[in-house]
């Protein structure tokens, strides 16, 4: 229950401290002198978006402050749990908004989110106004408004849960088989690249050796002339160095005897003599080893072009090319393990759709049980409130025949809310045919409607505290009076603050609190005050005979009030 509210430099508002009471709280005043303003401000404590605008001109900061009462246990003491905020049985919200657009909020002294702030807020407050009145209009939001009278609403959020799990399970698996495929279009490429560089049979440091050998071949017959050359000219030949060195070495032995300095110089031709005979058949040797062979110089140079070739495509060597071999091979093997991981995903969905088409298939008949008791709920209260005559149904857009499809075509239709589409229907005149109510409905009659889906939803509502902004539009006289009783018998489960216009409504509440506009120090600004007794009269008057309060409107007033 919401104990006070307080608002600090809010549009108009300097500043507000509104001690509301259990039961019906009516707000009433002049159009235009703020009472709007409350309701935006309560928004904000309920999690609404907030804007710098709304500060008071010549503020630094707007402040709303709720303080509510709320009994042990509760969903809401649960969720305080839940978000680590302590209680002990009074809650207490701060919402401070400043021009530099920060926006702090304040749980029981604890900071928190605006979203901790919005899951909370729902719990505690429910306001109904024009906007609710326009998504009653909506088809969209009636199978909302029966799963909440049904109680319904856990297994609704159980099955829109599952409904994302599978959804997520589905993008899993799409992401998966893109993968794949994409895998297996390299793949094609990889096995090709691999199979090239197998078929090459590289072996490490070959094209090293290979380019010796073809420098080789490439000049062997230069080099054969070369050494048949040398070897000429050493050995060979009549004038060779050999030849002359043997008959040089000859004269100087026979006159090594006459000159003893001799002898070492002939021990030294006779051994170079000896070295240039080896190196001569040496020379004869290789003449002969040096292969001239154009067919193998061919080979080479293809082998050479082919090395170079898968250099250019796969590294820069044949070390890195035989590693990308390895990696290549490794690449194909991952392959394999997400067509496995594919397989669980399709298996987890297969299962996932299974429970889900259970979980609908439940929901949805409990939806088709509670539909009828539903639509008796609220023709009773319909004829409380002066709509004895109209017909109201809950129209499903499938037969319950449409149930037992197959898995596949269920899962076609299935949303996160169920695979039920229902509309609510409406006849208020007799005789007349059953309309979707968007197309037929007016504005009191839709006031009235929404009047009574609160009153049948309120008594398993945990909300403690409901409110009614302009409830009254649209309706007056008798009706109003039945919609006034229909409030006071809503206060018996909840508190209620009903901002209205209609004296008939105002004379129901239990606490009345007026709201003003003043002009101070040369400034508008919105007060608020509980009126007694006799100035709920005068009040009550003023709503009855408008500008101008006669004696006989006090006295209806009175009347009203007794």
């Amino acid at each position: 229950m919401l104990i006070q509210l307080t608002i600090s430099n809010f549009a108009i508002i300097g500043h507000l401290e509104i001690h509301f009471k259990p039961g019906l709280n009516i707000l009433s005043g002049e159009t235009g002198a703020g009472k709007s303003i409350i309701i935006n401000a309560v928004n904000l404590i309920l999690g609404g978006r907030a804007s710098a605008e709304l500060i008071r001109s010549g503020a630094d900061e707007a402040r709303v402050e709720a303080l509510f009462q709320v009994p042990l246990p509760s969903p809401v003491s649960q969720l305080l749990g839940e978000m680590d905020i302590p209680f002990q049985g009074e809650l207490l919200i701060k919402r401070h908004l400043s021009k530099e657009g920060r926006n702090r909020i304040v749980i029981n002294g604890s900071m928190a989110t605006l979203q901790m702030l919005a899951r909370l807020g729902q719990m505690m407050i429910s306001i109904s106004g024009q906007h609710e009145h326009q998504l009653l209009l909506k088809a969209e939001n009636h199978l909302a408004l029966l799963d909440d009278f049904s109680g319904l609403t856990d297994e609704r959020e159980s099955l829109r849960s599952a409904f994302s799990g599978h959804q997520a399970l589905k993008e899993k698996r799409d992401g998966l088989k893109k993968e794949i495929r994409e895998k297996e279009e390299r793949q094609d490429l990889a096995r090709f690249q691999r199979e090239e560089i197998e078929k090459a049979a590289l072996v490490p440091g070959e094209d090293t050796a290979l380019e010796v050998e073809k420098k080789r071949l490439l000049y062997a017959e230069k080099l054969v002339e070369e050494v048949g050359e040398a070897y000429g000219s050493l050995y060979e030949r009549d004038d060779s160095v050999l030849s002359s060195l043997s008959q040089s070495l000859r004269r100087l032995e026979r006159s090594a005897d006459l000159e003893e300095r001799l002898q070492a110089i002939v021990k030294a031709l006779a051994s170079a003599k000896t070295e240039i005979e080896e190196s001569a058949m040496e020379l004869r040797s290789l003449q002969k080893g040096i292969v001239m062979d154009p067919r193998r110089l061919e080979e080479v140079e293809e082998r050479l072009q082919l090395i170079h070739k898968l250099k250019r495509k796969y590294g820069a060597s044949i070390e890195e090319i035989l590693q990308l071999k390895d990696s290549l091979a490794e690449s194909m093997g991952t392959l394999d393990q997400r067509k496995e991981e594919l397989a669980r995903v399709e298996t987890r969905i297969e299962e996932a759709e299974k429970t889900l088409v259970s979980k609908a298939t439940h929901l949805s008949g409990k939806r088709r049980q509670a539909a009828g008791r539903f639509e008796d709920s609220l023709k009773e209260e319909l004829v409380l409130l002066s709509l004895g005559g109209t017909r109201f149904e809950v129209r499903f857009e499938d037969p319950p025949e449409s149930l037992k499809a197959g898995r596949e075509d269920l899962m076609k239709r299935l949303r996160p809310e169920g695979l039920d589409r229902v509309e609510f229907m409406l006849s208020p005149n007799v005789g007349e045919e059953l309309k979707p109510l968007s197309k037929i409905a007016s504005g009191g009659e839709l006031s009235r409607i929404m009047l009574a889906m609160k009153s049948i939803l309120a008594r398993s509502s945990s909300v403690e505290t409901v409110v009614f902004d302009e409830v009254d539009s649209g309706i007056g006289g008798a009706t109003a009076e039945v919609v006034g009783d229909k409030l006071r018998s809503l206060a018996e489960y909840h508190q209620i603050l009903c901002i209205t216009h209609l004296p008939q409504i105002a004379s129901k509440g239990k606490t009345h609190f007026m709201v003003e506009k003043q002009v101070q120090d040369g400034r508008t600004r919105t007060v608020i005050s509980e009126l007694g007794f006799e100035e709920r009269v005068k009040e009550i008057a003023r709503l009855l005979g408008g500008k101008k309060v006669t004696q006989k409107a006090v006295a209806h007033a009175r009347e009203l009030l007794s």
